[in-house]
């Protein structure tokens, strides 16, 4: 009797404590419920990608149960009849799959897909309300769901005409905490150095858990060239979690297993969780969707991934197909021109901010070297978006210029030697409007894309 005493005693002792939490925490049951942002923040013909992404992510969710009045879809609605749309109506994510345009609600379209529509959508305001707009009503049983997908860059994401910085979208979160507007919230974020978003500034404590498709430092990918819309239908990051949802029985995968499953597909960036880790133990049924669906054997197979392009390398190489694919020398002519064009324009935009390097390096402790050639960690918040949002008002419109997304991170490096000190930083914001007023004076300058 003692020996078995004793074998017990043994057994219970190497069941860690963790584990005793994770049966725990998936034997909760949830009675709440609930709500979900879908987000896309781009728009034209070369980003079809992103909404692409937002749609299919609405079809999951409306599957498995969530009405449409507790889906919020904020999306520029411009590609499923855009001029350059073969298919008018019809959006796909993957070669040969269906359309995932049909009954995607359009709650915010065109102008109305703003970082403010956004926050305030997502905390429930009630001026937005009383304006007939739909906004997240969660209270403190609910769960809040919030996919995005668009270009980013370090400390924050863009929308269509301006940008969400990652310190707005972080208090926000904290005060619906402190509201008890939510019980656990998730965030899946696709976009360039998306992981800035939440790194060092989201708490472990205030059950927020957050993957996104990138670190702090690098591209996100697109995917999924389509010879017959001349596109990309989706992002690497995306498609892998919503491939995953599609055939994943919700009751039983967790959110950790999925994040495990996108992170070992996805091979072209560092996918990253931030936040609560904990509540990766939940399944999939508590945020994406409760109702049970039967997946039809073979229904959704996987496709290879073996076009994978960095995100800001699009417009790019899309002008390059077409200038490849044209049957007629006079398109071909005129498409290379295009592409040509693209990188002089871009050329243009790498020599400029070289210059303006130049022009703030002397009020810091670093060498223009350090500035241009490193990518340091986004520590100093404050001063770097005073920094891009002078060089956003005076040199290069982020929203009319999207390849200056990919320079921002000289401002990362040159705040990490600023720090606080804002009689450099104010120095540093003159020196180049100064010199962007000299050097764009009389310029015609053309969209960089």
């Amino acid at each position: 009797m003692k020996n078995i005493v004793f074998l017990l005693f043994f057994i219970l002792n190497r069941i860690s404590a963790s584990s005793f939490d994770n049966i725990f925490e998936k034997g909760k049951p949830f009675n709440g419920t609930i709500w979900a942002l879908l987000v896309a923040g781009s728009n034209e013909w070369y980003n079809y990608r992103h909404q692409a992404d937002i749609c299919h992510a609405y079809q999951v969710l409306h599957k498995h149960g969530i009405p449409d009045e507790k889906i919020i879809v904020m999306m520029y609605d411009d590609i499923a009849n855009n001029s350059q749309n073969p298919k008018p109506g019809f959006i796909r994510n993957k070669p040969g799959g269906p359309n995932v345009y049909p009954g995607v609600p359009k709650d915010y379209t065109n102008s109305e897909v703003t970082p403010e529509n956004f926050l305030a959508a997502l905390s429930g305001n009630e001026q937005l309300r009383a304006q007939g707009k739909k906004v997240i009503q969660s209270g403190p049983n609910d769960h809040i769901f919030v996919y995005f997908s668009d270009h980013g860059a370090p400390g924050i994401v863009a929308f269509p005409s301006s940008e969400l910085k990652a310190t707005d979208l972080n208090d926000v979160i904290k005060k619906m905490y402190s509201d008890k507007k939510y019980n656990k919230m998730v965030f899946y974020i696709e976009a360039c150095e998306s992981g800035s978003m939440f790194d060092g500034l989201l708490p472990k404590n205030i059950n927020v858990f957050s993957t996104t498709a990138a670190n702090s430092e690098e591209s996100s990918y697109a995917c999924y060239y389509d010879e017959e819309m001349k596109t990309y239908l989706g992002d690497v990051y995306s498609v892998k979690w919503l491939e995953d949802s599609d055939k994943a029985s919700f009751t039983s995968e967790t959110l950790q297993q999925q994040f495990k499953n996108v992170k070992k597909e996805t091979n072209t960036s560092h996918v990253q969780e931030f936040g609560d880790l904990s509540i990766g133990k939940l399944t999939l049924s508590e945020f994406q969707g409760e109702k049970k669906v039967f997946n039809e054997p073979n229904t959704f197979k996987s496709i290879e991934i073996i076009d994978a392009v960095p995100g800001p390398d699009v417009p790019l190489i899309l002008a390059a197909k077409k200038a490849q694919k044209q049957r007629s020398n006079e398109m071909a002519s005129m498409y290379q021109r295009e592409y040509e064009s693209m990188l002089v324009a871009r050329a243009f935009m790498n020599d400029s901010v070289s210059k303006i390097v130049e022009k703030i390096t002397p009020f810091v402790d670093a060498s223009f070297e350090v500035l241009w050639n490193t990518k340091l960690p986004l520590k100093q918040h404050k001063c770097y978006e005073k920094m891009y949002s002078a060089f956003d008002a005076h040199c290069f419109d982020l929203s009319t210029h999207p390849f200056a997304l990919r320079f921002l991170y000289v401002f990362v490096n040159f705040c990490h030697y600023a720090k606080d000190d804002w009689y450099t930083i104010a120095m540093a914001r003159n020196a180049m409007a100064r010199f962007c007023f000299e050097e764009m004076k009389g310029k015609h300058i053309t969209r960089i894309l």
